[in-house]
């Protein structure tokens, strides 16, 4: 068992010195082509893990705990496929891990900063190398994501959190106050009282490693509640930790019913923190949780969470000369995992005098998009998450189909023989609140609006009043003075602002990640502002000559 788990470590001054950690930087995305390495690589780690029923259990203290309550993991494009057994937390597991994360928070705190970077550091090296194929594998098989996708996910995005967070962490230590005479300030950046609780979407995998490595950098103990839907990743990811080095107890994973572990978890009077992405409501229910229990916590509990989207494209006139610019921005934007990015394009606004040419590039393009396997290289698509989602998007592909004011134009069909396939479609409307306009669909339907050329303002108002989200949102001009009426009138309407290109695709140390509104409190994943959520600063300040008399000068006599 470790000495950090136990509670029993005791830190040792392994150096004296300014520690300067290594340079981050952005790691390459891997092109996967026909007959390179990488390619053979992952198609092994691909047909390995697909062959296999993995049984995952629980993993509490360093020790995996299996409750004999099984679910089953399937994978969305062979929904047949059974590709791991599941145990689920109950009541007592999850109070067992409570206590793990505890037990282990006073050693893990006290490990010095230098120490800490040092795993993530070397579980990003791993990841580089040895895990790449399998973590890559394990998000395409249990979440359907492409090569294209799960590479720039769970390989480099993932990659970019841990070494981009071990910079921005360094990078906060060294800010201190300024010393007067005689004095020296300092700020203790403390984790936070308690243990932080991380609830992960499906969508990425490097989403789900950050949210529980993110605090744990910073000193924090985690629980780490996992989705059912992309339970083989977070797996891995365990794997991958605990080969790093990270000690027992640090990171607790707890697979199990969302409004079980949750809500357990959010009894517990030594709540710390949240680190959550996924959907607003959901999100909504955890903020009422903690208001409703907030007499029996240790501290206020820090909620930082990334929710729900409605992300757009706005073309103004002048972009006519970039018409298949904006079609590529509309197809990968909107379709890309199959509309199931947080910042996925949802919905168009495109003037009346550019859309019947863009009609024509965008339609037949969107028509061309390939689905299918991701074992076939060749599809751009694989299948939504699971049933539920299926059935949620065809809800919208009906209501477009009964809509007096508002036709599909492209795609419409669903299939569920196999796995939960829906091709690309897009939906123009002549209401722009239309629900296909202002409802979160998270799948592979957009919404197109046709606007008059004169009423660019008003339309870009109704842009950031349709809906009540602000994650991302992108514009196309070639003027700039459009340009800048669009960022200004758009100010508050994304977090992620684009000019020119589609509005996925932040990239860790590049563009911080986040939206406010109903899309989550913008604490900025990917950079310093989301690792200040998980500190609790002590300011100290130490005279070196105290005064030894009571009185001040202006007491004297005249």
């Amino acid at each position: 068992m470790s000495t950090i788990g136990a509670g029993r470590y005791k830190p040792l001054a392994m150096i004296q010195a300014h520690v300067k950690v290594p340079a981050p930087h952005n790691e390459p995305v891997k092109a996967y082509a026909p007959g390179s390495p990488e390619r053979a690589e992952l198609k092994a780690a691909y047909q390995r893990q697909s062959a296999e029923k993995v049984e995952i259990p629980l993993v509490i203290g360093g020790r995996e705990v299996r409750t004999g309550k099984l679910l089953e993991a399937r994978s969305p494009h062979r929904h047949s496929q059974v590709i791991a057994q599941v145990h689920e937390a109950g009541p007592g597991e999850v109070e067992k891990a409570i206590g793990a994360a505890m037990a282990a928070k006073a050693g893990w705190a006290a490990t010095p900063f230098h120490e800490r970077a040092a795993i993530f550091l070397k579980a990003a090296e791993l990841l580089a190398t040895k895990y790449r194929p399998i973590l890559n594998g394990a998000t395409m098989l249990g979440q359907s994501k492409t090569v294209v996708q799960a590479e720039i996910d769970s390989a480099c995005e993932s990659l970019d959190f841990l070494r981009w967070n071990v910079h921005f962490a360094s990078e906060l230590y060294a800010v201190q106050p300024h010393s007067g005479p005689g004095m020296w300030n300092q700020t203790d950046y403390r984790p936070l009282d308690g243990f932080v609780l991380a609830v992960a979407p499906f969508n990425f995998t490097a989403i789900a490693l950050n949210l529980s490595t993110a605090p744990a950098l910073m000193g924090n103990t985690v629980v780490l509640k996992p989705a059912s839907t992309a339970i083989l990743s977070g797996w891995r990811i365990m794997e991958l930790l605990k080969e790093a080095g990270l000690p027992d107890g640090v990171i607790n994973f707890l697979p199990g019913p969302g409004s079980l572990v949750g809500n357990a978890v959010l009894q517990s009077p030594d709540l710390g923190g949240v680190h959550f992405t996924g959907s607003t409501g959901v999100f909504n229910g955890m903020w009422k949780t903690v208001g409703s229990n907030i007499d029996r916590y240790k501290q206020y509990p820090r909620l930082v969470g990334e929710t729900g989207g409605k992300d757009f494209i706005f073309v103004h006139p002048s972009a006519g000369d970039d018409l298949d610019a904006i079609a590529t921005a509309i197809a990968r934007g909107g379709y890309e995992y199959q509309g199931q990015k947080c910042s996925a394009c949802s919905r168009v606004y495109v003037p009346e005098s550019l859309w019947p040419k863009l009609e024509q590039r965008l339609v037949p393009l969107i028509n061309e998009l390939k689905m299918g396997d991701v074992a076939d290289y060749r599809n751009f698509m694989g299948a939504v998450i699971d049933e539920k989602s299926f059935a949620n998007v065809s809800k919208y592909i009906e209501l477009s189909k009964a809509s007096s004011d508002a036709k599909i134009i492209a795609g419409g069909q669903t299939d569920r023989t196999e796995g939960w396939f829906v091709r690309p479609t897009l939906v123009q409307t002549t209401n722009p609140r239309h629900k296909v306009m202002t409802e979160e669909i998270f799948a592979p339907l957009v919404g197109l609006y046709v606007y008059p050329d004169a009423k660019y303002v008003e339309t870009l108002r109704e842009c950031d009043q349709a809906a009540s989200y602000a994650l991302t949102g992108a514009v196309f001009s070639r003027d700039r003075a459009a340009v800048a009426t669009a960022a200004h009138e758009l100010r508050h309407a994304a977090g992620n602002f684009y000019i020119n290109d589609k509005p996925t695709g932040a990239v860790v140390g590049q563009q911080p990640f986040g939206g406010s509104r109903a899309s989550g409190t913008n604490d900025k994943a990917g950079s310093m502002l989301n690792l200040v959520r998980w500190t609790s600063p002590r300011t100290i300040k130490e005279t070196f000559v105290p005064p030894t008399a009571v009185g001040y000068p202006a007491m004297g006599a005249e």
